[in-house]
């Protein structure tokens, strides 16, 4: 079984990834499925009343359009189709700022250690990496600054304001 970096740790990947297929994604019967945005429009309450749903967002797709369901969404995945493409770091932080998310926030696709500790500032608590990076060795990609100076979604207070409270 995969594994993925949640909470800083490694634990097994029980969630399926469905791929954007033509139309509509076949959805299993059972288990934790993530499927695309447009599937998740078209079979949303037949998916609601199935649980153990998540969805993927593309780089393209405004987080808004699930803003509604984040209440219900156990997981919300955010897709990196190649590790030039940025957007996912707003997708991210609008979820958690704009929206409030508690969930799970996973960023999948070409994933790679140097990116793990800006991508957890805005909001990912889930990392699925590229199956060419050793997950265990990404770990330590959490520890590689002890500090940073700007606000960001794990630490709202910038570091000259944390330093005038005194935390």
């Amino acid at each position: 079984m995969e594994k993925v970096i949640k909470a800083r740790r490694l634990v097994p990947d029980n969630w399926q990834l469905l791929e954007p297929a033509e139309g509509q994604a076949e959805v299993p019967a059972e288990g934790q499925v993530i499927v695309p945005l447009a599937t998740w429009k078209a079979q949303r309450e037949r998916l609601l009343a199935r649980g153990n749903v998540g969805v993927v967002l593309e780089p393209h797709e405004d987080p808004a359009e699930l803003a509604q369901d984040l209440g219900v969404l156990p997981l919300v995945a955010v897709n990196f189709p190649n590790f030039q493409d940025g957007r996912g770091y707003s997708t991210a932080r609008l979820l958690r700022e704009r929206y409030g998310y508690k969930g799970e926030v996973r960023a999948v696709g070409d994933v790679l250690r140097d990116e793990l500790f800006y991508l957890s500032r805005v909001g990912f608590d889930a990392f699925a990496l590229r199956a060419d990076q050793d997950v265990e060795e990404c770990l330590r990609a959490f520890d590689d600054f002890s500090e940073a100076y700007q606000a960001s979604v794990e630490r709202p207070l910038p570091l000259f304001r944390r330093r005038l409270l005194g935390v």
